[in-house]
């Protein structure tokens, strides 16, 4: 394997390190008593280290989310052009959680462990829901281009919500009720966007021209 390989590889263990430790933590003393100095201890890196991947506390438990929720933004980009757009929606979500169901279970493990941590913080809830409206405005945005909406045109930045509240409530209702098994987490949570999609009308989302 390539240096550059390897460094990316290691990089990502020093980043999954401190989050678990981060989570282990906030879970154990509380997000308002944990230090970063204790969140580096506990990962066994310095406090310097830490801060080559996160800015503040915040960014540890709103990185998980919002960088899911960018990994999907990225894939509704990748549909095909002239797709319609709620078809692209669905497609782009079942790719992401067929990731999900081949991907490690410590993953999972974590996300749940976040949820935890975000159910009694509601600093940490109102910093991630400022990193959710801003992959909430990418989305619209690429919603917007799809449809030919115009600058006026609600449509996208409503259709945006509605999809990442849809998924969000899926993850929720999983960790509500501590659902483990991936395939299971994969199939509540494209129910949830099935349904709040299949609300709608596929012209509500055609060109506005």
């Amino acid at each position: 394997m390539a240096v550059g390989g390897l460094r990316e590889i290691k990089k990502q263990r020093t980043r999954l390190a401190l989050v678990d430790a981060a989570l282990e933590l906030f879970l154990d003393r509380g997000y308002e008593n944990t230090t970063i100095d204790e969140i580096a201890a506990a990962a066994d890196v310095s406090q310097r280290t830490f801060f080559r991947y996160f800015a503040t506390k915040e960014d540890v438990v709103t990185g998980l989310i919002t960088g899911s929720d960018s990994h999907l933004v990225e894939r509704v980009r990748a549909r095909p052009e002239g797709e319609p757009v709620l078809r692209a929606l669905l497609a782009a979500v079942r790719e992401l959680l067929e990731l999900l169901e081949l991907g490690d279970p410590a993953q999972l493990a974590r996300m749940r462990r976040l949820h935890r941590v975000l159910e009694g913080n509601s600093c940490v809830v109102a910093a991630y829901l400022t990193r959710h409206a801003e992959t909430s405005g990418r989305l619209a945005a690429e919603l917007a281009r799809r449809m030919g909406a115009d600058r006026d045109d609600l449509r996208p930045r409503l259709l945006a919500s509605i999809y990442l509240g849809a998924l969000r409530v899926g993850f929720e209702d999983c960790a509500c009720r501590r659902v483990l098994e991936p395939a299971e987490v994969a199939k509540r949570v494209e129910e949830s966007v099935t349904l709040a999609l299949g609300a709608l009308r596929e012209d509500w989302t055609c060109s506005s021209g």
